[in-house]
């Protein structure tokens, strides 16, 4: 075996580890994309037409190809039985299940955890939802409706003008969220024996990545400003532009140039992590 084979298998902890991913869109897909490139064998549950993000134009065209990698792929009409069979089979042959389908819907097609647990006790089963349980538990909900909902777009936007982050950031933090919990459940049942459900939620999510500014609101009794005007805690932290018209953004002694005749402060960590994995 080569070093860059040992390396790699030195980098996939879950090998091994077989989960069964009925998602779709953004948040869900996520949490199976992490699984898989931790080393997972993450099979995706697709329509009889394909999932529909494969169709998505725009700025939607990317979803499919990035969230979706690393994964094998089964369709499978869910509403009939033949479909619901072959289903069950893959799930009591898996250790994970991922499903992030409207509430309820789950619980309809009798693929919900309460269903499953008594058959396949040491299953762990991924919920990923609008909301955990609570008044809006049963409400559906998407990215840019929990960024609104919970302050993250006032927080990203100018003052009076709220704006959604330049990414799917609550969809994939919130399936990162979920990606946390399994593992948790991972580790809980080499001594249990058993598994668990968990859920991650889009907009509890939102209230994770806006509770700096709660707090700093608790702290200072100030409603804090939109970051666009916000006073910064550092000294320097801003954009500058060099007499070559070239963008640089400066923080106290890091530096990120837009282009590349300007070298970037490299970053210790991450180089060290690099060389573990595929030196």
């Amino acid at each position: 075996m080569t070093g860059v084979e040992e390396t790699h298998v030195q980098c996939a902890p879950l090998k091994g580890i077989k989960v069964i991913e009925f998602t779709h869109m953004v948040m869900g897909p996520t949490a199976g994309l992490i699984l898989g490139d931790l080393g997972a064998d993450v099979i995706k549950v697709e329509p009889l037409n394909g999932d529909n993000t494969r169709r998505l134009q725009g700025s939607g065209a990317g979803y499919f190809p990035m969230y979706n990698r690393n994964k094998r792929s089964i369709a499978l009409d869910l509403k009939h039985l033949e479909g619901r069979k072959v289903a069950l089979d893959l799930i009591h042959s898996a250790d994970i299940v991922l499903e992030n389908f409207r509430p309820g819907t789950m619980a309809n097609l009798g693929l919900d955890y309460d269903t499953l647990e008594p058959s396949h006790p040491a299953l762990i089963y991924c919920s990923l939802k609008g909301f955990l349980s609570g008044p809006y538990e049963h409400r559906v909900a998407l990215d840019e409706v929990t960024q609104m909902m919970g302050g993250l777009a006032y927080m990203t936007g100018l003052p009076d003008q709220p704006m959604r982050a330049g990414s799917s950031v609550i969809d994939i933090t919130g399936g990162m969220f979920g990606v946390i919990a399994i593992l948790s459940a991972l580790h809980q049942r080499q001594a249990s024996g058993r598994g668990v459900h968990v859920t991650s939620a889009l907009f509890e999510t939102t209230a994770f990545l806006v509770g700096q500014h709660m707090a700093q609101q608790a702290v200072s009794g100030e409603a804090p400003p939109p970051m666009s005007v916000r006073q910064s805690a550092w000294a320097i932290y801003d954009v500058f532009e060099t007499k070559d018209n070239d963008k640089v953004f400066v923080f106290n002694d890091w530096t990120f140039a837009s282009s590349p005749s300007i070298r970037p402060f490299d970053h210790p960590v991450y180089d060290i992590w690099l060389k573990k994995c595929y030196s």
